[in-house]
């Protein structure tokens, strides 16, 4: 059976789990407002609320023994690039990525089923999303043209001159 549950559902169970194990002053300045990974994945300035992503709990491929059967505890977390409220500029650097988790109707699917724990797996997969928005949120460098310099081009051309005469003995000798 497959639990779909959205950003707001997850940081609620998430955060009464908190607060019965932890003093909230205890916990990292990140996680005393509560789960910002659930509420907003921040990216440096960029903020991805939580109804944009969904998160589906599935069933974890591999060895589990008896219990596997049982327990959910992968998730797939679905990102419409398109749909979000990312700026343009982001939106198509993001679609032109050659990865794999993007699909061709600019969908982000992102599967993670490292740890036993399904809160552990949602963690990383806001992780990894995270990751991937930023990435694509820098701008890439703009390559200057630059002219060889004097001294670079005279090596170049003492190279190929001493390359085409060991290339020159290396033909036949006549005695």
């Amino acid at each position: 059976m497959d639990i779909v549950t959205t950003g707001t559902e997850i940081a609620t169970r998430t955060l009464s789990r908190r607060e019965k194990l932890h003093d909230p002053r205890s916990l990292p300045r990140q996680l005393r407002a509560g789960p910002a990974c659930y509420d907003a994945a921040m990216v440096d300035e960029l903020v991805i609320p939580h109804h944009e992503f969904q998160i589906t709990a599935i069933r974890a491929q591999g060895a589990g023994g008896q219990n596997i059967n049982k327990v959910s505890n992968a998730v797939h977390l679905r990102y419409d690039v398109r749909t979000s409220s990312l700026p343009p500029d982001h939106k198509e650097r993001l679609l032109a990525l050659h990865d794999h988790r993007i699909t061709r109707d600019g969908v982000v699917v992102i599967k993670a089923q490292q740890f036993r724990s399904l809160e552990q797996n949602r963690d990383e997969a806001v992780r990894r999303l995270h990751e991937l928005v930023r990435s694509a949120a820098t701008p890439p460098r703009v390559r200057r043209a630059t002219r060889p310099t004097l001294a670079s081009r005279q090596r170049r051309l003492e190279g190929k001159s001493q390359r085409s005469q060991v290339k020159a003995l290396r033909g036949r000798v006549f005695d």
